[in-house]
Order: structure tokens, then sequence, then C-alpha cells
């Protein structure tokens, strides 16, 4: 993801450089009595054209790399990643211009004066519709850049900026327990201090509480720290219940240590606030790349979704089964390092307390046995990838229904459409490594997902060949 402020710098540093650098360098003794010369220009001139058209270049890069990294959030991003091409388009042929003026018409030569001068208005009245259609497109966005969102409807994924903070899915929703639902925290301001850290803001809420920008003073760390309240819930039962549930996260991702895997630091219960503290992450979740056209490229999706079975692969060898795979909980960082975050219903696989008939997760991303309400193992966790797979190729999950119980049933029951019916472009072995990971019967997929992610990279292998 694109920093918004970092980018803005550079962007305003390269357009300064684009205005000035030209002139200045070309106007330099060294550069006048250069012995270059190009379309029969002196070597002051020539200098002054090599150096604009040096920068215009740099700044075209700049802004379509914003163009594709900036996350369509809905609000400030999305305006400013629709403008951003249209307003350098427009400054390209401005600086352009003026540099064959100040260069000398023998560059228009081969062209005339007046042809040019027709060509320089219509690429004027282009790049300026091009962003009066794209401001009226996106006024919307901007609206709401300047509203607070109200944050009770959001939640934030450990380590993401206020940026990232998504809705939570509809189909989330109907899953949520009843319990869940007399969790929202209420409190009017944010904890001084959780632990031994120190509480620095609030990043962001959900149904399951808040969490916040942490810092631990000993080591000089920052961390996302997810808090649930537990004085809200009268019923002893159910307190119990939701503890364990929050906790096992703790529990869970703590025995792991995976590069791939979010690091849990620490977790505790002071003044009736349950906290996990967490690796601090900054970076976009793959729901970013789930709709057209924002696809990934075959050659980016498949390394990613390989590396995701190899880090599922390390949890199911210790016992671990995510339970709620989906793009939401998969992050690509800054740093361009893939990281599986949310194991808050995790189960430990081999654990006498696992229950069945207890049905947890997202139900679009859930397997058979899942919806069933069987107990699982890290096969039903393949299943997730596999449908998270499909999503990112084709820009729509394989199963969709109106209501939650259709969805559920036609998981259970009707065959995934065929992904080379909707990407006809997409290899043959594409097809045949999903048609395994999302078959009903678990005996049928892959039995580990180390397998997945071998016949992934296999894959990649001969795309590359």
């Amino acid at each position: 993801m694109v920093n918004a402020s970092s980018w803005t710098f550079q962007y305003v540093l390269v357009a300064l450089v684009a205005l000035f650098a030209g002139p200045v360098l070309g106007k330099l003794p060294a550069a006048q009595s250069l012995p270059l010369s190009l379309f029969g220009l002196t070597g002051s001139q020539t200098i002054h054209l090599i150096v604009e058209g040096t920068v215009l270049a740099a700044l075209c890069m700049l802004s379509l790399r914003a163009f594709l990294r900036m996350p369509d959030n809905g609000r400030g991003f999305s305006f400013l990643r629709q403008l951003v091409l249209p307003v350098t388009t427009l400054f390209m042929v401005i600086v352009t211009d003026k540099t064959i003026r100040v260069t000398g018409l023998a560059l228009l030569a081969p062209v005339g004066p007046t042809r040019y001068h027709l060509a320089y208005a219509a690429a004027l009245t282009l790049s300026g519709l091009w962003i009066t259609i794209a401001w009226l497109l996106h006024l919307d966005a901007l609206r709401r850049f300047f509203v607070k969102p109200v944050q009770s409807t959001r939640r934030q994924k450990p380590g993401a900026s206020a940026e990232d903070t998504e809705d939570i899915d509809l189909e989330q929703e109907h899953s949520k327990s009843e319990a869940a639902t007399h969790i929202l925290t209420t409190q009017s301001g944010p904890p001084s201090t959780l632990g031994r850290y120190k509480v620095l803001k609030e990043l962001g809420r959900g149904s399951m509480g808040v969490v916040y920008l942490g810092k631990d003073p000993t080591i000089q760390r920052f961390v996302a720290i997810k808090t649930m309240r537990l004085d809200e819930i009268d019923n002893h039962d159910k307190l119990q219940e939701v503890k364990a549930r929050f906790f096992r996260e703790a529990e869970s991702t703590g025995r792991l240590s995976h590069p791939n895997i979010v690091t849990i630091f620490d977790a505790g219960e002071e003044d009736d606030l349950g906290y996990i503290a967490m690796e601090m992450l900054q970076g976009t979740t793959l729901k970013q790349w789930s709709r057209k056209p924002n696809l990934l490229p075959l050659e980016k999706l498949i390394p990613i979704l390989a590396t995701v079975a190899e880090a599922m692969d390390h949890a199911h060898q210790q016992g671990i089964v995510h339970r709620d795979i989906k793009p939401a909980n998969i992050m690509l960082t800054t740093d361009e390092v893939v990281k599986i975050m949310d194991f808050g219903i995790a189960k430990m696989a081999t654990s006498s307390k696992t229950q069945t008939n207890i049905v947890l997760g997202t139900p679009t991303y859930m397997s058979p046995e899942q919806i069933s309400g069987k107990k699982v193992d890290g096969r039903s966790d393949i299943f997730s990838l596999g449908v998270v797979m499909f999503e990112l190729l084709t820009g729509r999950p394989p199963y969709t229904a109106d209501n939650v119980s259709a969805l559920l049933f036609a998981i259970a029951h009707t065959p995934h459409p065929s992904v080379r019916a909707i990407r006809p472009d997409l290899p043959p072995i594409v097809k045949e490594i999903l048609d395994r990971a999302l078959q009903k019967d678990p005996v049928h997929r892959y039995r580990r997902a180390s397998e997945f992610a071998t016949q992934l990279r296999s894959c990649l292998e001969g795309l590359a060949a």
C-alpha cells in the first residue's frame, strides 16, 4: 500500500525537479560548452531536453505505481487514485510544451507549428476533460474523506492502518454468535496502559472489541493490541465461552513461529478488559485484490497462495486449524511479505475439547465439513484457500446465493463452476489444482497444505518455462 504522506512528498519533489532542473542545468557553462547535440540542438538545449525527459519518465512511473498500489477504500485514497493519472498527464503535456519552446522550434520542423499547436490544444482539452470526469465520478469518495466514519460499524485487522479498516462482511454478520452482540466496547476513551504496553490511539473497532496502537516502553516496539470487554456479559457460561475463544488466538498463534504468520507477543486481562498484543503490520489485505479490475496477475498471485499454503501447513503440523482463511485475513505488507492473520476461531485439532456441531467462520469460505459442524482438520483450510484462489482469479467466489442458508447448501452439495469457463486464458493446470482443492470430500483433496503449495510452485515454474 502507498503511504500517502511519503508519496505526496515524492510526487511534489519530482514535479518541482521537472519544472526547474532542465532550465537550471541547461544554463550551466559546462552544459553550454558540451559537445553533445540531438535533433540539431545546442549542447545546452540537449541537456535541457534529456533532463526533462528523464524526470517526466520518473514522474510517470511514480504515478503509475501509486495508481496500482493505492487501496480503493471508498474515501480519500479512492479519489486520489483516480485523479493521479489524469493530473500527471496534464502536467506532462504542459512541461513538454514548455521544454519544446525553450529548446527551440527545431523539434517541430517535421510536424509544423500549426499542427503542433492543434495537437497541444487537443492534449490540454482531453486531459482537462479526463480530470473533470474523474473528479465528478469520485466526488462522493472525496466527501467521505472529510466525514468521520462511524467506528462501531467497522472492524480493523491488527496491523493495518485506519484507512485499511474493512466493513464487516454481511455473511460474517450472520455467523456471529449471540454472545458477540454484547461485547461491543462502550468505554468513552482508550485505557492509558494495558499490561506493560502504553496505549497510543485507537486503530478501529468492530463487533468483538477495539484494536489499539500500543508501544512496549521496555524495547520501544510498536504493537497492535486487540481488546475485548469482559464486564458486559452477565451470563457466566457465555463469559467463559467468549473468553476462551478470545484467548485461543493467543494460545494458538503464540505456539506458531513462522515468518508468514502474525506474531503474538503477549496476552492478558486487566480491569475486565481482555487484550492480545501482536505484531504491528502495514500493508493491504488480499480483499483489495479480489474484485475486477484489481485482480493480481497470475505470476504474482500464485507465489502468494503458495506462501499461504506453506504457512498453513506449519500451523497444521502444530495441530492448529485456522478455520477462517479468507482474503481479509491474508495481508501483503508494504515489504511484500505475506502474513496470515486472525487465528481468533482457530482450534487445536488434537484437543480433547474440540466439539462438533459448532459452526464458526465466514460462510463464503467454509468447507462442507465445517458447515455440517463436523470435526475438521487441515484439509478444511485447504478448501478455504481454494475458495480464496478462485475468487482472486475470477473476481467472484465460487459459491453465491441470496441468503446464508442457500449459500451453505450450495457449498455442501453444488459443484463449483469451472474456473476456465470464467477465465479461458488460464492454463489447464490451474483448473486441475483448484478442482482438487475444492473437492467436497476431504479425502479427495490435498492431504497436506504443503502438497498444495508444491503444486502451485510447479505451476508457476511451468508458466515461466
